[in-house]
């Protein structure tokens, strides 16, 4: 018997009552050691703006990588990401809480992939 009236099933629910189950997370963990760029988060304008910069410093870059935006908290949580928006180049996470302007996400992509 759980505790209030909630028994323990093995999913469990987030702030948003997504489901978050084992089967949810093992599909968020395979898919984060996934190659290329990642914003995590829920579609604030912030993420939004982070989207958006991660686009052009990739333009500027040269670089032709398709910026994935991923609102899925189970997916999300399998970062380890405790604020959003958050940057993920290449499976690690190398920015999260701030809304990155252009140069900040060039920067980051740039050292993260090791171009000069």
């Amino acid at each position: 018997m759980g505790l209030f009236g909630k028994k323990k099933d093995g999913s469990h629910s987030c702030c948003c009552s997504e489901s978050v189950s084992g089967e949810n997370m093992a599909r968020a963990e395979s898919a984060k050691a996934a190659p290329g760029i990642k914003v995590l988060g829920a579609g604030c304008p912030k993420c939004r703006a982070t989207e958006a910069s991660a686009k052009e410093a990739l333009a500027e870059l040269g670089m032709t990588d398709e910026v994935k935006h991923v609102t899925d908290f189970a997916s999300i949580a399998a970062y380890g990401v405790m604020s959003t928006p958050a940057l993920v180049v290449d499976g690690k996470v190398v920015s999260c809480g701030k809304a990155l302007n252009k140069d900040d996400a060039h920067d980051l992509i740039a050292r993260a992939r090791g171009v000069e």
